[in-house]
């Protein structure tokens, strides 16, 4: 599960690397066996050239101090940290991988901004990446590359279509999952099934107010023409 800052790094770097001109997934797992980096950018230059960089993020010096496998095989490779975990482990960050340090717009700034901001804070290169060559077969990493955005446009289609792409079992399984918390008998509204369950209760109620709406009209209506049939002048003057 990832934490709230992670996801504010993972937002504001995706942003980042789509102002630079990059394609950008997360999550990509590397060829030869190299793990998998948390972000990975394509960059084709005017030239022709095209660039990789890889992105690990990093929110506690615990989670810096990982054993996980670094994925820097890309021509350049940062960590992504906020600011006051990069103070704290500068002298450790090996000389060729370069650093962006995060930090989060202030509330201020989000209230003075013309239009909505496109991500929770932003980045800030403080140590350059020094090139590399690519440590892995580059047909390899470009088939995992697009195997990867694959996954995250089925993932964006499949919430575009909704629910009806999951079984009832499906549903059910993450509806336990999300109510495991415990049931909470002072505060019912805070309960994922009272409040599914009351939702659904007022959407039945709408329905039959809408059934019974549509049978008066049409009460109503026939009611009308019989009378017409009954006396033929009504209508005429009506």
């Amino acid at each position: 599960m990832k934490t709230k800052l992670t996801l504010q790094l993972e937002a504001t770097l995706y942003q980042f690397c789509l102002e630079q001109g990059a394609y950008v997934v997360e999550e990509v797992a590397m060829p030869a066996d190299q793990g998998i980096v948390d972000t990975l950018s394509y960059q084709q230059l005017a030239n022709g050239e095209v660039q990789w960089r890889c992105y690990e993020l990093k929110v506690t010096k615990a989670d810096f101090h990982s054993q996980a496998k670094l994925s820097f095989i890309g021509h350049y490779n940062y960590f992504v940290l906020p600011q006051k975990l990069y103070e704290q482990v500068a002298a450790e960050i090996p000389s060729k991988v370069g650093v962006l340090s995060y930090r989060a717009f202030d509330q201020q700034a989000v209230d003075l901004a013309p239009q909505t901001l496109r991500a929770p804070g932003f980045l800030t290169v403080v140590k350059k990446a020094q090139y590399q060559d690519l440590q892995v077969d580059e047909q390899a990493l470009t088939s995992h590359f697009i195997s990867s955005l694959f996954r995250e446009v089925d993932k964006a289609k499949r919430v575009a279509k909704g629910l009806q792409l999951y079984s009832d079992d499906q549903l059910y399984k993450e509806l336990r999952k999300r109510s495991q918390v415990g049931y909470d008998v002072y505060q019912p509204e805070a309960n994922l099934f009272d409040r599914f369950n009351e939702e659904l209760e007022d959407q039945k109620l709408t329905a039959l107010q809408e059934e019974l709406d549509a049978r008066n009209a049409e009460y109503q209506a026939l009611q009308l023409q019989y009378r017409q049939l009954q006396h033929p002048d009504l209508g005429a003057r009506l």
